[in-house]
């Protein structure tokens, strides 16, 4: 063992205690996959990450994300908690607009959003569950059908089947059955859009300037919950990466403006905002084959295996505040 530094840092919030922590060993060389475990295991958290030295030379550095069950090749929350702790402690990126993060999905941008962090949504790949499988998940998550509006399972190196409900009501009063979710082995990502919002957007897609009055919004527009038991999460409080499926998902079907706040964590006394954006000024990929990569232009390209990619107008942002927490050593 040796000493290394350590921070923790809350992600999607600027109070400490109210949005998403994230352990990130700031030097993780030499550890292998059983230490980076069960010292992820250990922290209990949602997730605990490993900076390393990159190797891809658009990297700045390399990320390793662990949840106590397993490791994840991206995940959101995660991506901005490491990126402010190595800012802070002093990590300099090789461009001044934009930051690079290597990670088993591919080479993720990051950027800086006034005092906000933002990284670049990994495109998602869409398919359709299937009526059984949806049916089951519904009785875990105790909903009618009814209750259901639109379901799709979302990838985009973290799996989720994404759910939009009829209402934030609805989502908030929802009482899962983890075991069962463990035995169906499904992640479940849920989302209630304001009804207000849902009148916003109505408008917005034939109103240019009703779409600029949506993206000036700061209220919430939609509620979110994760349940993520198979990989020993019940409930993560603020989730990146389902967001970021979320935002590619209901912005292209255009239940969601091309910008807006989510909110999360409400359940379990957090409140954690998730500030989306999409960036139109550019066409995000698809590639048969590969990992994600960064293009010339900061945005990521897909990987493909078979399932649909999600093909929109542009590269989707996913973005929260961070405070630092806890810093100091660990013996590891």
């Amino acid at each position: 063992m040796k000493t290394r530094p350590f921070a923790q840092i809350d992600v999607f919030t600027a109070t400490p205690g109210y949005g998403n922590p994230v352990a990130v060993v700031l030097d993780g060389s030499g550890l292998d996959d059983a230490a980076m475990q069960r010292f992820a295991h250990w922290t209990n958290l949602s997730e605990t990450t490993f900076v390393l030295p990159p190797t891809d030379r658009q990297a700045d550095y390399a990320l390793r994300i662990f949840t106590p069950g397993g490791e994840l090749p991206f995940a959101g929350h995660p991506t901005l908690g490491s990126c402010f702790a190595w800012l802070a402690a002093g990590g300099t990126p090789q461009r001044a607009d934009v930051i690079v993060q290597q990670c088993a999905k591919g080479l993720v941008p990051i950027r800086r959003d006034g005092a906000r962090l933002a990284f670049a949504a990994p495109p998602v790949k869409l398919s359709s569950p299937s009526p059984t499988h949806l049916a089951q998940v519904a009785a875990a998550l105790g909903l009618k059908s009814a209750q259901i509006v639109k379901a799709q399972l979302l990838d985009n190196g973290p799996q989720w089947l994404g759910l939009l409900l009829d209402s934030p009501d609805t989502v908030l009063a929802l009482e899962p059955n983890h075991g069962r979710l463990v035995e169906l082995k499904q992640k479940v990502g849920v989302a209630g859009i304001q009804p207000a919002q849902t009148a916003i957007s109505l408008i917005a897609k034939s109103s240019r300037e009703a779409r600029a009055f949506a993206s000036r919004d700061e209220t919430p527009a939609v509620e979110v919950r994760a349940f993520a038991a198979p990989v020993g999460i019940n409930e993560d409080p603020v989730t990146g990466s389902l967001n970021a499926s979320l935002a590619q998902w209901l912005i292209d079907t255009g239940d969601l403006p091309a910008r807006y706040v989510a909110a999360q964590g409400t359940v379990l006394g957090r409140a954690g905002r998730v500030h989306i954006a999409r960036d139109d000024a550019g066409q995000a990929a698809s590639t048969n084959s590969g990992q994600a990569a960064s293009t010339s232009s900061g945005q990521a390209a897909s990987t493909g295996s078979g399932q649909a990619a999600s093909t929109h107008s542009g590269q989707v942002w996913v973005g929260g505040d961070c405070v630092g927490v806890i810093h100091g050593e660990v013996q590891l």
